[in-house]
């Protein structure tokens, strides 16, 4: 307990699923929790229960992030945490696109053992348009510089501070039916660790956490992909929001005042480095 007592946290994305939990547990901490989120009823119910506030933030939108944060300079005068969690997984009421990975997966599986030669391929990036490609790289990559452009006008004046950006175990990996989202997961690992060197000399520091497959609402329109995570995970199963949200409560806790520019992946073992 305690273990963040009277810090400002802010968090994106936390609204619902990992940025919930996220909140919940800095709040039991001890933190004064920030949420920010598109769905600003739902970031509202969950303020709501954690005592804290909630604010209306398209992370995509500089202009409406960079206002959100005058407000919160404004109103706390000071912002000790910062988690860049706001995403989207580019499979939103795209059920068509999760059936078809199911599919080439299998035949794939099956031309390869029978065969010995693929004949069914994935057709991913050559069917992408420019408006799904720039969703994926607005909200996860621009969203996460804007917004810690934002929070640095405020910690750079304190010469302390901590980020925590949110990275994923295919950013690493890669992914056959994701190319958009692993180039910005991927992306957001190096961003932070440049940042990390670059903010070092102001007691700022920067990391991220790189989850595996957790459920949350944007797994569950996996279906039977869900067994295919399962089976290449040495633990046989995803892992819960507070598996993420204990990972962020440490990395911005003192605990890990001599951590920087490092990536934590709690993933049951489906990525064994990152």
């Amino acid at each position: 307990m305690n273990r963040l007592n009277k810090k400002v946290a802010l968090i994106t994305g936390g609204a619902k699923g990992l940025g919930a939990s996220i909140a919940k547990h800095f709040y039991n901490e001890g933190a004064k929790v920030i949420i920010c989120d598109k769905n600003i009823e739902q970031a509202s119910e969950t303020a709501k229960k954690v005592d804290g506030n909630a604010y209306y933030m398209d992370v995509s939108n500089s202009k409406n992030v960079e206002d959100v944060f005058l407000e919160i300079k404004n109103k706390f005068n000071k912002l000790d945490i910062l988690v860049n969690n706001a995403g989207i997984n580019g499979f939103e009421n795209r059920q068509d696109l999760l059936d078809d990975r199911i599919k080439k997966t299998n035949l794939q599986n099956k031309e390869i053992f029978e065969n010995n030669k693929i004949t069914s391929h994935f057709d991913v990036t050559v069917t992408m348009t420019d408006n799904e490609w720039h969703e994926m790289i607005s909200i996860h990559l621009n969203g996460t510089f804007f917004c810690t452009r934002e929070a640095l006008k405020i910690m750079n004046e304190q010469t302390q501070g901590c980020i925590i950006n949110m990275g994923s175990v295919l950013g690493t990996t890669g992914g056959p039916s994701s190319p958009h989202y692993s180039a910005a997961k991927s992306a957001i690992l190096g961003y932070t660790r440049a940042t990390a060197r670059e903010l070092a000399s102001r007691n700022i520091r920067v990391n991220a956490i790189a989850p595996g497959y957790i459920d949350t609402d944007m797994t569950s329109g996996l279906g039977d992909v869900k067994e295919l995570v399962k089976s290449a995970t040495p633990m046989k199963k995803f892992g819960q929001p507070e598996d993420i949200a204990w990972a962020a409560v440490y990395l911005a806790s003192d605990e890990a005042k001599f951590i920087t520019g490092q990536t934590l992946s709690p993933n049951g073992g489906f990525v064994m480095s990152q």
